[in-house]
């Protein structure tokens, strides 16, 4: 049956913040997620085992145990969530798995950021994007959150979870980031974490080491990198629709 089960009932949250972090373009949620579960230390709170989920183990190098692929970590000083994948999630299984943790998520009164990366090959700083829906729409103007400058549609598994926070009214905001298509892209992780999460959580991160340990992460995560061009489709991207579209 399709459940998030909760290893640490010790930790209480109350409304907290979720940060998510399903690869997909640039890889920027999983980058900005795992450098939030390492740099603050967060628990392993709970596992996400809902439909079409790959069953498989992950295990780490010098780690005796294995752990489920789709995890929640907390921190429950900081009122905090982050959900942490080391697998791709099929867009056939995105509505199953968007209605197993929307619903777990509307029972805490927790307030979602949901991450996606637009293909763009600027130079300089990505520019960062946000949409929202209903009182959510208030944390974008509250924190300076830039409207996108053209009409486009966020697809995959992200695409999903915001759908289904719509349908089930839970509080959503989009972060849009101009990412690299083809690698991995630490700075705009950082843009993530510095312009969006750190000020909407309240909490304080530092992203340094994104950018100086920048090769260092992309060959970590090459391999990753690399499934996600082979099996695009399963990617949770945004893009722009054109005026014909």
């Amino acid at each position: 049956m399709a459940h998030i089960q909760v290893h640490r009932d010790d930790i209480e949250l109350e409304s907290p913040t979720l940060v998510e972090g399903l690869p997909g373009v640039g890889l920027v949620g999983k980058i900005a997620a795992d450098h939030l579960v390492d740099s603050l230390g967060m628990t392993h709170y709970a596992s996400c085992h809902c439909e079409g989920l790959p069953e498989v183990a992950v295990f780490e190098e010098n780690a005796e145990t294995y752990q489920p692929p789709v995890r929640l970590y907390a921190d429950e000083s900081r009122d905090l969530l982050v959900l942490q994948s080391d697998v791709p999630v099929s867009p056939r299984s995105a509505p199953e798995f968007a209605r197993c943790l929307t619903g777990w998520l509307a029972e805490r009164d927790a307030t979602a950021l949901y991450v996606s990366g637009l293909p763009a090959e600027k130079d300089g700083v990505p520019e960062l994007y946000g949409i929202a829906h209903g009182e959510a729409t208030s944390i974008l103007s509250q924190f300076d959150i830039a409207s996108p400058d053209e009409s486009g549609v966020v697809s995959g598994p992200t695409g999903a979870l915001l759908y289904q926070a719509e349908r089930d009214g839970l509080d959503a905001v989009g972060l849009v980031v101009e990412a690299n298509r083809n690698f991995p892209d630490p700075e705009a992780a950082r843009v993530i974490l510095l312009d969006a999460v750190a000020p909407i959580a309240n909490v304080e991160v530092s992203t340094d080491s994104l950018v100086e340990q920048a090769e260092e992460i992309s060959a970590a995560r090459e391999r990753l990198a690399q499934r996600m061009q082979e099996a695009n489709e399963e990617s949770s991207k945004a893009q722009t629709m054109g005026m014909y579209q």
